[in-house]
């Protein structure tokens, strides 16, 4: 049966004549051809409401090849691009061979126009890598829902099911967790598989049995051997392998099951651990969940008062970084007894790694809960912490949330108090230890809807600002490296402009990070491009959020931009937080390898602030590391350098540099140069600006 074959080609030039006879030319490939003619902006914009299936580029009134392949991208579009251009150009558009500079399945710049055959020869391998696309979209789209649905059944299974790459935990369902005692996703995260094989030849058995099925071998999928939990205890059990996929990415699937016990027993033991945290003998987050879903509807019932304290340690993963797990423990379980010496009737929980929550379970005003909170905050940094021989100290920041009759159900309550930690993050640039009460009234629907679609206006209509700060790099004493900074000016009688962390969770309730992820992206690097021209060695660090980290269309949106200001190595380098690269370990490892692969390379935010962080680079293999603001106050301390010096020292051993920022006076640099970082940065060199400043 013969399939009509069709082509929608667009073509923005000046000379119709031209376009018209490429028309005639691909009509021997096809049944038909659709033409776009156009030469000015204004049109572009419009005809890019239909479908296309390639855009060839010659010459335009008022457009230039970046400006196409930037505005492709604001929309979105999935548009293979051929770039023109006659004899004297090609100097400019071609390498030394005299080839055109880029060649790929998305883009051609640039090809000699009257060179006809091979724009024909452009125009049909475009529209046929298209197409492969589009049917690879389709069938991703069907593996997606396949696998949303298998994830939908694991989670709610009653076996224990966990997920592992290259041997490494990367998920686990609750049933497994409670099996090793695990008190959450993150404390899994990152653990091998072996450390839960108790007998030494029983690790060397499943290594091979790993070996072989990571080969292709299905002759064996289960393996008997003596498991150990978290807490020493061992149990008989059988692991079943199997192929699986998360987040698209291959890994592989086990089943853990116990051989021998008694189910009664078993249960139990269960029940008794599920809400109880091991290191602190306290109540873990399911306890809290089902003591907190009880006082709410009390509350409500009695017409009372109660609250909620959200108590977040700040500087963990210095701790760990300088003094350990072990560091890390300590210290859990100091300001653990510290709260239940100061707060005998209350309610205490470790809600997660580095998170206490307080209940409290009666009549209390506002005024009173502050009070309690900044005793606690004091309390906590007055704390000295012994660890062996060494002695540490941490402080908190809380979250503080008042419970009323009239007050939401218990998890948007719970939200207000992450909510309220993550406004004395922002207030206090991640510094941390104070205390800050969630106000109904600041966080009105109305002015979230509002703001919402101011958004949706900036991102149309360009009212968001970019700046740039130099980044200086010690290994070439050069500092033509800017990283990007997004602000959104307000129409108000106060000049006020917003920063990421004021607008960025409007932006998610109403899923606008991607486009406004992607408006940055496209306007930084048209910056980029026109300064290339001058300075080709300019590189731009633009920190994206964890919507872009999930996005699969962020590989080809980077790899053509990338092309547009010139396809160097390093010209582009996107961050995310170290936090989200955590919650999404898999997808962030597939996503660096192939940004990596287009030539884009990729940073780490925040870095050092988790428990396990050089386990996570490690797993991810960043290019560059962009410290915490931890580890740079307070280096004038001996102890401070020197932890600093550690967590550097261990970064650059995997080959990842190192990005020392928040240098903001003379001291702080005067130390900066021996830590070890490659780049520095700060308001000691230079203030972000509108423009890229190379010196």
């Amino acid at each position: 049966m013969h399939t009509k074959s069709l082509l929608n080609l667009l073509v923005i030039d000046d000379d119709q004549l031209y376009a018209e006879r490429l028309v005639r030319l691909l009509s021997a490939y096809y049944d038909e051809v659709n033409l776009g003619f156009l030469d000015d902006k204004e049109e572009l914009i419009k005809s890019l409401r239909h479908q296309w299936d390639v855009l060839v580029f010659g010459r335009a009134y008022d457009l230039s090849f970046t400006d196409v392949v930037g505005i492709i991208q604001e929309q979105g579009l999935d548009l293979p691009v051929i770039g023109l251009m006659s004899d004297e150009m090609a100097k400019t558009g071609r390498n030394g061979d005299g080839m055109p500079a880029v060649i790929d399945g998305t883009m051609v710049k640039a090809l000699l126009a009257h060179k006809e055959t091979q724009v024909i020869m452009a125009i049909r391998l475009q529209h046929a890598n298209l197409r492969c696309r589009r049917q690879l979209q389709t069938l991703q789209h069907v593996i997606s829902e396949s696998e949303l649905r298998a994830d939908i059944l694991i989670k709610n299974s009653k076996s224990a099911v966990a997920y592992i790459d290259q041997g490494i935990h990367i998920f686990a369902n609750e049933p497994y967790l409670k099996l090793f005692n695990f008190e959450s996703m993150e404390e899994v995260i990152g653990v091998p598989v072996i450390d839960l094989i108790a007998n030494g030849d029983s690790v060397k058995e499943f290594k091979h049995f790993l070996r072989q099925f990571d080969k292709g071998s299905r002759e064996q999928v289960e393996f008997n051997f003596e498991s150990r939990r978290m807490d020493g205890s061992t149990f008989e059990a059988k692991l079943q392998l199997a192929a699986a996929t998360l987040d698209g990415e291959p890994v592989t699937q086990i089943i853990i099951q116990q051989s021998g016990a008694n189910s009664a027993e078993i249960a139990q033991r269960l029940a008794a651990a599920e809400r109880e945290d091991s290191l602190t003998g306290l109540n873990n987050r399911r306890g809290f969940e089902e003591r907190f879903e009880a006082l709410c509807q009390s509350v409500s019932q009695q017409n009372a008062t109660a609250g909620l304290l959200y108590i977040q340690l700040d500087n963990i993963g210095k701790i760990s970084s300088s003094l350990g797990l072990q560091g890390v423990d300590t210290t859990i379980k100091k300001i653990a007894d510290v709260l239940s010496d100061m707060l005998a009737h209350a309610h205490i929980s470790r809600f997660s790694d580095t998170v206490f929550t307080v209940l409290i379970e009666k009549t209390i005003t506002a005024e009173a809960l502050k009070a309690l909170a900044e005793r606690i905050r004091q309390r906590i940094g007055e704390t000295l912490i012994e660890v062996e021989s060494r002695t540490t100290t941490t402080t908190a920041s809380i979250g503080i949330v008042k419970i009323d009759s009239k007050a939401s159900e218990s998890q948007v309550l719970l939200e207000r108090a992450v909510e309220a930690v993550s406004h004395i993050k922002v207030e206090t640039s991640s510094r941390g230890d104070a205390i800050h009460m969630y106000d109904p009234s600041e966080h009105a629907s109305s002015d979230d809807t509002a703001l919402a679609e101011y958004l949706i206006s900036a991102i149309t209509n360009h009212y968001f600002e970019v700046l740039f700060q130099p980044i200086y790099d010690v290994n070439n004493d050069r500092s033509d490296f800017f990283e990007v900074y997004l602000r959104l000016p307000l129409n108000d009688a106060d000049n006020t402009v917003l920063t990421p962390h004021q607008f960025m969770m409007v932006a998610k309730k109403h899923d606008l990070r991607e486009k406004i992820d992607r408006w940055l992206l496209i306007n930084a690097c048209k910056q980029l491009n026109h300064v290339r021209k001058t300075y080709p060695e300019t590189r731009l660090l633009i920190q994206l959020s964890s919507a872009s980290l999930l996005d699969k269309k962020l590989v080809n949106v980077a790899s053509q931009l990338i092309k547009a200001v010139g396809g160097a190595p390093g010209a582009l380098t996107l961050q995310f937080r170290e936090e989200d690269v955590v919650n999404h370990l898999t997808v962030a490892k597939s996503q660096f390898a192939a940004l990596n692969s287009v030539n884009c390379q990729i940073s780490i935010n925040n870095f050092g602030t988790s428990v396990k962080s050089i386990k996570v680079a490690e797993f991810v293999q960043p290019d560059l590391a962009r410290l915490g603001r931890d580890y740079v106050e307070n280096i004038d301390k001996a102890e401070n350098l020197d932890t600093l010096k550690s967590l550097i020292e261990k970064t650059n051993e995997l080959n990842i540099d190192v990005l020392m920022p928040y240098i903001e006076e003379a001291a702080t640099m005067s130390v900066a140069w021996s830590v070890g970082a490659r780049y520095l940065q700060g308001y000691y060199f230079e203030e972000p600006s509108k423009t890229i400043n190379v010196v």
